[in-house]
């Protein structure tokens, strides 16, 4: 060590309240955003398969919670968040994005309103410290509480054709606000967990029916032993996140740091909905939505291909010899069994059909433009 050097101590790593039950269960883990959560447990293809055809059970503690209340908390949310919170009806969930002053997307986020001035704010693991950060910020001027309770929450995902039926036969889940074949797309409802407060959400990340189990963190093993218990007969299997991120894709659904990022207008994304400028009043980052990004700008469209190899992320997209675009996610989609790619790529050669090529090390992969999703389940 050099005289003065700082020296810090090394950030440790966090880990779910499941921990113990996914080594146990023979998960590889993986460093995600600072915490050492399950990629797999035995392959990613049958558990992409096994949420497709029955259901998947995924820990998602990763996520962070931030809970907003008082008096102004739907004005608060109003001019934070770039959609019309206030409007949401109880127990109602809605997708929204959190702005920079640039019209950048600082995190991309679901908010459920729990109570009448009470709402539940579910941010990315990775932007738990900005998003809290940036809303307690935007506080300054409103009477509201905004309080990071990420620690006290454990998260559990059942997805899948077979997961209502899975909860319904949960052992100690009680007290249901709404029955389960009752609740809406992006609703959630009140319940207990043998006595322990528990938040049932029906929004889901994979393009299947699914539900979202919040609860406290010191309940969340007995929980998920009980849905393991439930799901025996019907084909439920833990998946882990590599599953879920090639669920995600076939559903066309963008991630936090490939299709989304503080230099990405939402307009470009596809996102353009999400932003409620008809609300009436100013939130962060209006004044440069309404600009709107450069009318060059990339947009985000799909591609397929043939054969086995697919883009990955950074790879480059190429009309003839001309860089186009760049590859944000891509995989070999394990349900369609061809590549599929979400890419940014010139406005000139967005349309769907346009044929295009990724540079796939050195060798040009002939792709189409497609419309999202990928996959859309039977309903």
């Amino acid at each position: 060590m050099t005289p003065g050097e700082l020296v810090s101590d090394p950030v440790p790593e966090r880990t779910s309240p499941l921990f113990a039950v996914h080594t146990e269960l023979g998960a590889s883990f993986t460093d995600f955003a600072g915490w050492q959560m399950p990629v797999r447990y035995t392959s990613d293809l049958a558990e992409h398969a096994a949420v497709r055809s029955a259901a998947g059970l995924f820990d998602l503690s990763h996520m962070a919670e931030i809970l907003v209340y008082g008096a102004d908390a739907g004005a608060f949310l109003d001019a934070a968040l770039a959609g019309r919170l206030s409007a949401i009806d109880l127990m109602q969930a809605k997708y929204s994005l959190i702005l920079t002053e640039d019209g950048g997307v600082l995190d991309d986020v679901v908010v459920y309103r729990i109570g009448e001035t009470t709402y539940l704010v579910v941010a990315n693991a990775g932007n738990r410290d900005a998003a809290f950060a940036a809303l307690h910020d935007r506080a300054a001027e409103f009477t509201v509480t905004v309080d990071d309770q990420s620690d006290d929450y454990a998260l559990i995902a059942v997805q899948g054709p077979n997961s209502r039926a899975i909860l319904e036969e949960t052992v100690g889940i009680s007290e249901l606000g709404s029955p389960l074949d009752e609740l809406k797309y992006y609703r959630a409802t009140d319940a207990f967990f043998h006595g322990v407060p528990l938040l049932i959400a029906r929004t889901g990340y994979t393009g299947e029916d699914g539900f979202e189990l919040y609860l406290r963190s010191d309940a969340a093993v007995l929980l998920w032993r009980a849905i393991e218990e439930a799901g025996n007969k019907h084909g439920l299997v833990p998946a882990g996140l590599a599953s879920r991120d090639t669920l995600r894709l076939e559903a066309g659904m963008p991630l936090y740091g490939h299709e989304l990022g503080t230099e990405t207008f939402p307009a470009q994304a596809g996102l353009g909905r999400v932003v409620a400028l008809s609300k009436g009043n100013d939130f962060i980052g209006r004044s440069a939505i309404e600009a709107g990004p450069p009318a060059d700008a990339r947009v985000l469209v799909g591609l397929t291909s043939e054969g086995k190899r697919a883009g990955r992320a950074g790879y480059a997209i190429v009309s003839g010899d001309t860089e186009v675009g760049t590859v944000s996610s891509g995989a070999l989609s394990p349900t369609l069994q061809h590549p599929i790619m979400m890419a940014y790529v010139d406005p000139a050669v967005s349309a769907p059909g346009t044929e295009l090529a990724v540079d796939v090390r050195g060798t040009k992969i002939p792709a189409t433009v497609t419309t999202l999703p990928f996959y859309r389940r039977e309903k």
